[in-house]
């Protein structure tokens, strides 16, 4: 997908150049051309300019000094641009925050990050939270309360200046500020409009929350080639046949969405002459291949916040029969991937490994965290130039004979169940697959006795049914028995958080009323297979068991094996292998050993002896 290489005038130029003075030439140059379409008012280019340093001006009157962080909380709108743009024109940084977050939650950002400042509008500012910074408060046309000039700064900033601050969340449960500088963003620029081929002609969208790092992607390449961001309205951003309709009627060629709506709008029809050409996705795992029919190509990508929003991408082709997930791409423009052992040793291809980001999209590190950046930050081995480093993803890959990269899900993702190490995605593939299933999304889930089990979230198109043997079936099919889930929960949509990824605290717990069964129920029939389903229910962690439902694929393993041979012993008397557990899996299986070990022992007692066992096992059980 290399293109010809389409700029905006001084993009391929200095390495001194930034984003804001890319946008003043395309004031310039066209200054009537609409910059942002929202709420069905335009801004043009030269409107977004005069405003942008109308703020500026205020903002270095104030004192605001060179990198400092200025806080930009205010709705998606064509005032977020003015405001992005003013800030960075006074050679501070911005610092986006969304306004739907909890008032603590915004206090703690803003202390965090120091910030005297907070850029935002009427409709927010009354529900920030009190502290010491300064409200500037911008008009419905983006304008500040204050006035100033509308020449540009003459600030100096330098490509290695502080461009923005995004917070992603912390392990330890307070995130952490991420920062990005002006050379890391324009390799971000200058990589989008190449690839994608980006000209003025361009209509674009705006459908990511403003604190989501996806909203700087959606921005600044499209303003820099003097194209039009047209800005979702909330009625429809989550929609799908609301959303395509919009994107048809308003001529969109190029959007981002993030992976679960994707998804959903690629499943719906399409009329083949739309103006789509690319729809861009990522934020979460890719699970659906495209369909052949599909007017405008599928993108997919990778990046964490510390590498500048991207840094693999790949088109993805439609698939007659998949044998895995979409892969993330390749490394973008001026982006080093390697993937690594514990040792940060680099593994043979095809071999797992944690995923390594270096080169010209690796931030600066955390804004007021140094032993953090310490540890996830590192000097670059591999690297030739001096001061090169790189950033520790934790994210796992593995990469392909083709050059692609297929990503494997986060390292502390991995799911062990019975010593096995699992990528739930990969379950997520496999069941991806069956006709009728829209999208999966399988997690483990502890037991009170400290057993893990899987459970897989089945979304279902248009309300269609299935039975969870056929779902396991298909699982067992591709994957060890230690990979089919437990459990299957059918949910009408997977739960998503604002920045449009599976929300796993949101995810229903297990109950007999949600959990798929069979249409096809057998109970357990003698008095052996019913003590045996009773025990099983307990220790499996299911409302009911049928006489032919399979120990292993009901979530049994070696270990648990262990444990009902033991309650075996103990109430029959009779020893249980773990080899026949595995040949004979099922309760009516079981129940039939345990009924022709109990008869051989008696076989071999006197008369006497075998009435004595047979009073010993309780309750009359039939022998």
């Amino acid at each position: 997908m290399n293109g010809s290489g389409i700029y905006p005038k001084g993009l391929t130029g200095s390495a001194t150049m930034c984003v804001h003075t890319l946008i003043e030439a395309q004031a310039r140059a066209t200054p009537d051309a609409v910059a942002v379409v929202a709420d069905g008012t335009q801004l043009t280019y030269r409107e977004l300019d005069d405003r942008a340093n109308e703020l500026a001006s205020l903002l270095c009157s104030s004192g605001v000094g060179k990198e400092a962080p200025v806080a930009l909380c205010m709705q998606r709108s064509a005032a977020f641009a003015i405001g992005a743009l003013g800030i960075l024109k006074a050679g501070a940084a911005y610092l986006p925050l969304d306004p739907a977050d909890p008032t603590n939650r915004l206090g703690m950002l803003l202390e965090d990050s120091q910030c005297r400042f907070v850029v935002t509008q009427s409709s927010v500012a009354e529900s920030l939270p009190p502290g010491n910074w300064e409200k500037i408060v911008l008009d419905k046309g983006g304008a500040p309360p204050r006035r100033g000039s509308k020449a540009p700064a003459t600030t100096h900033v330098k490509s290695d200046d502080l461009a923005y601050v995004i917070f992603t969340s912390g392990s330890t449960g307070r995130p952490k500020g991420v920062q990005i500088t002006h050379a890391n963003l324009l390799n971000l620029i200058r990589w989008h409009i190449r690839t994608f081929q980006v000209t003025a002609a361009d209509k674009a969208t705006m459908q990511a929350s403003p604190g989501f790092d996806a909203a700087v992607w959606e921005l600044w390449p499209y303003l820099a080639a003097g194209a039009t961001i047209h800005i979702i309205d909330d009625a429809l951003r989550t929609t799908p046949e609301r959303l395509r309709n919009w994107m048809v009627e308003t001529g969109i060629t190029i959007s981002f969405l993030p992976t679960a709506l994707a998804e959903a709008m690629i499943a719906l029809p399409w009329p083949p002459n739309t103006s789509l050409r690319f729809l861009l996705t990522g934020a979460d795992v890719l699970h659906r291949y495209p369909p052949p029919e599909l007017p405008f190509a599928l993108v997919n990508n990778y990046g964490p916040t510390e590498c500048t929003v991207v840094a693999t991408s790949g088109i993805i082709r439609p698939h007659a029969k998949p044998d895995g997930l979409p892969t993330i791409g390749r490394a973008i423009d001026g982006v080093l991937i390697y993937i690594v052992d514990e040792q940060l040793k680099p593994v043979p291809e095809g071999m797992p490994g944690e995923m390594l980001i270096g080169g010209a999209g690796v931030g600066r590190g955390y804004i007021n965290l140094p032993e953090l950046t310490a540890q996830r930050f590192l000097p670059d081995p591999f690297a030739t130039a001096e001061a090169s480093r790189f950033y520790r993803t934790g994210d796992l890959a593995r990469l392909l004979p083709d050059g692609q990269i297929m990503f494997l899900g986060r390292v502390d993702d991995q799911v062990k169940i019975r010593g096995y190490r699992i990528e739930p995605g990969e379950i997520s593939a496999v069941l991806n697959r069956y006709p009728g299933v829209e999208t999966t999304f399988v997690t483990a889930r502890a037991e009170e006795s400290g057993e893990a089990r899987l459970i897989a979230y089945i979304v279902m198109k248009n309300g269609a049914r299935v039975q969870a043997s056929e779902l396991r079936n298909i699982v067992a099919s591709h994957l060890p028995a230690y990979m089919v889930p437990s459990v299957f929960v059918q949910i009408a949509r997977l739960p998503l958080t604002t920045h449009g990824k599976v929300d796993r605290a949101a995810l229903l717990a297990p109950t007999a009323e949600n959990v798929l069964a069979d249409d096809q129920f057998d109970p357990p029939q003698s008095e052996v297979e019913q003590w045996l389903a009773t025990l099983l229910t307990k220790l499996l962690g299911v409302d009911r068991i049928g006489r032919d439902d399979n120990f292993f694929r009901l979530g049994g393993h070696s270990l648990m094996g262990a444990q009902l041979i033991a309650k075996i012993q103990e109430r029959f008397g009779v020893e249980l292998s773990l080899r026949s557990l595995f040949d004979h899996p099922s309760v009516h299986g079981i129940a039939s050993e345990i009924d022709n070990l109990i008869r051989t022992q008696l076989n071999a007692m006197s008369d006497e002896e075998a009435r004595r066992v047979l009073d010993e096992l309780s309750g009359g059980v039939p022998i």
